[in-house]
């Protein structure tokens, strides 16, 4: 009798350590996110580790107004349309590289805000890498020996 009781605890046990490993047992799926940000426009690329395009969404897809396209509060939104897909398709983690045009001074006005709210969307962000290109040397910049005169 006693042996029965025992066994009937150990089984309840056992059944309650599984459910919680269970619950732990999250399968992480990483992706990379591609932000190419100039003063111009932000294009938002999401890829699986393999380099698999998931979704690419650019400001022009969501506003019409070229000068708004470069604006952080329409980055917002290309971020949420492109973490839609990528949600769906089961990634839980992003690696995030951003770029800017080569030669320009500093990323454009969108990236950090994409940024953000692919934060806030639920990913959890493993590293942010600056892969901004850097001209050595090369072809001659446009503008002349004197610049562009405005």
């Amino acid at each position: 009798m006693a042996e029965e009781i025992k066994q009937e605890i150990v089984e309840e046990e056992v059944k309650e350590e599984s459910k919680h490993e269970h619950k732990e047992e999250k399968e992480e799926k990483a992706g990379i996110a591609y932000i190419f940000s100039s003063q111009n426009n932000t294009i938002v690329h999401i890829t699986d580790l393999a380099g698999n395009t998931i979704s690419r969404v650019s400001g022009g897809m969501v506003t019409k107004h070229d000068r708004l396209k470069a604006d952080p509060t329409i980055a917002m939104f290309v971020a949420k349309r492109a973490a839609e897909r990528a949600k769906d398709l089961g990634i839980t983690s992003l690696y995030v590289r951003m770029r800017a045009k080569t030669g320009s001074i500093g990323i454009g006005p969108g990236s950090h805000s994409v940024v953000r709210s692919l934060g806030k969307e639920g990913f959890k962000i493993i590293s942010i890498l600056d892969t901004t290109r850097v001209a050595r040397g090369g072809p001659k910049k446009k503008g002349g020996k004197r610049g562009r005169r405005v």
